[in-house]
């Protein structure tokens, strides 16, 4: 069976789209010192997905986790500041993962 030129057309435009929507899935996070000992952060994908659910990881300067934590429904969290130095971690799995030192949040 011969398919008509027309009927090409969106099978073509369909495998064209693939490379786009792989690559439309970037993960977004920051964070910000409230100012009164607390941190807020949200995050979010470049595609307007949801990260509802995702875990995001507090280490200390070791690297060690001392909090872990999930993205709120509505994409945030606030946490207790923590003292010395630290990293906040929006981890959205394998290449979906950012990591922000705590240097890097300002009020």
């Amino acid at each position: 069976m011969k398919l008509g030129k027309m009927a090409t057309l969106p099978i073509l435009a369909g495998f064209m789209m693939l490379p786009l929507s792989a690559m439309a899935h970037t993960p977004l996070f920051s964070c910000f010192d409230n100012g009164d000992g607390t941190i807020y952060c949200e995050g979010g994908f470049s595609d307007g997905s949801t990260a509802a659910g995702v875990p995001v990881v507090i280490k200390d300067s070791s690297g060690k986790e001392v909090k872990r934590l999930e993205l709120s429904r509505t994409s945030d969290v606030e946490f207790e500041k923590p003292k010395g130095n630290y990293s906040v971690t929006f981890d959205g799995g394998e290449g979906h993962s950012i990591e922000i030192p705590g240097s890097q949040i300002f009020e």
